[in-house]
């Protein structure tokens, strides 16, 4: 477990299930059409330590270990993905490169305010030639005396429009020659040469900001290499992902629950030809392939993170997660338009936001086609030695 107690921890779940619910859930709309989360729900977020949640009590963090997180991703997850995106960063990719990989003094000066929320934390690693496998990566890290002189174009990067702070992956030499040549730096939002592109339009997940971020020369002190130690970066971004992954297949999980609910909520009430939808059996056939495909994500993601936070996996469990949960979120919001009929077709109406929302859930953080390679190529490898 986690710092937190069992009992401790259900009161901050119910917490954060009764803010999602109640106050999240009947702004859905307004946050999709202003692409932005609201200032008030934002400061709420802060208030209740969603900045932080992941992040250890010593930095101001709520301590929750990664069987806590996912529970708290289920419910996330409910709502519009935006919410969860302002503090995703800081708690997940981001946020725990600084807690397994930082030195004490880079933990001291950033890991408070990135708990407090004063501080956002973006996690830049994908370029537009270097998507899920960082091995291809052009962004180069020079060293000059006690400084490094970073360039290089990053993309698709979340919270970089909000983000004070840049946890930053650049080659230090050519690939091949030893080891990956991967390090990570930390890099000010407000460092000269820093400059972040307008952010994305995107199919869905509006509220949730993603941009270009370019490196022209950026000269930051030698302090600002993560470890201290140029050859930790490419296991950061290992081991960062590798637990986002568990954390995104929960996040799956919680909207795949909610296109159930309101599909059964739909069929329930909706009628046609004086009889309610849910009495027809191809529907029923249609709730129970979401029921399923919920009940089984939920069970795997609980699974996934208790045997990561033992040790015993954390690899190819994380990855398994990942491509089954976020595969199935997008059939069960297929299923829920569906169902819908016409009207799941229409702006406004939630199972349509969520078809759109969820397509995301299988690209980023390693697309399902890289999880299959991890998980294949995992198995033959343990299987050869």
């Amino acid at each position: 477990m986690g710092s937190v107690s069992a009992e401790d921890f259900r009161h901050i779940r119910d917490l954060v299930r009764e803010f999602v619910r109640t106050e999240v859930v009947p702004r859905e709309r307004e946050i999709a059409e202003a692409d932005a989360v609201p200032d008030d729900l934002r400061n709420q977020a802060a208030a209740m330590g969603l900045f932080g949640y992941a992040l250890p009590d010593e930095w101001g963090g709520l301590g929750l270990d990664l069987t806590q997180d996912v529970e708290l991703a289920m419910e996330l997850g409910y709502t519009s993905l935006a919410l969860r995106s302002m503090f995703g960063t800081n708690n997940g990719i981001a946020g725990q490169v600084l807690v397994a990989f930082g030195t004490a003094a880079q933990r001291g000066e950033w890991l408070e305010r990135l708990a407090s929320g004063e501080v956002v934390a973006s996690f830049a690693l994908t370029e537009p030639g270097a998507g899920s496998d960082p091995a291809g990566l052009r962004t180069t890290a020079r060293r000059e005396g006690d400084s490094w002189v970073l360039d290089g174009e990053k993309c698709f990067i979340t919270n970089a429009p909000i983000a004070g702070l840049f946890v930053v992956f650049a080659r230090t030499r050519p690939a091949g020659e030893s080891g990956t040549g991967i390090a990570v730096f930390l890099v000010p939002a407000d460092t000269p040469g820093v400059e972040v592109g307008p952010h994305d339009r995107k199919m869905g997940q509006e509220g949730a900001w993603t941009a270009n971020v370019a490196f022209t020369g950026v000269r930051i002190p030698a302090a600002n290499l993560v470890g201290g130690d140029e050859e930790a970066g490419y296991r950061a971004a290992m081991t960062s992902l590798a637990r986002g992954r568990v954390h995104i297949a929960a996040l799956a999980v919680g909207t795949a629950q909610r296109a159930l609910d309101e599909s059964v909520t739909h069929a329930a009430t909706a009628t046609q030809g004086g009889r309610p939808i849910g009495e027809f059996q191809l529907v029923q056939a249609m709730l129970a392939d979401q029921q399923t495909g919920v009940l089984a994500g939920r069970a795997l993601v609980r699974d996934t993170a208790a045997r990561y936070v033992s040790g015993e996996d954390r690899r190819i469990g994380p990855s398994a997660a990942k491509l089954y949960c976020t595969e199935m979120a997008g059939k069960v919001a297929d299923l829920a338009v569906q169902i819908h009929g016409g009207s799941g077709y229409l702006r406004d109406v939630a199972v349509e936001r969520i078809y759109r929302d969820v397509r995301l859930l299988r690209l980023y953080e390693g697309t399902s086609e890289i999880q299959r390679l991890i998980i294949g190529g995992g198995l033959v490898r343990a299987a050869r030695r």
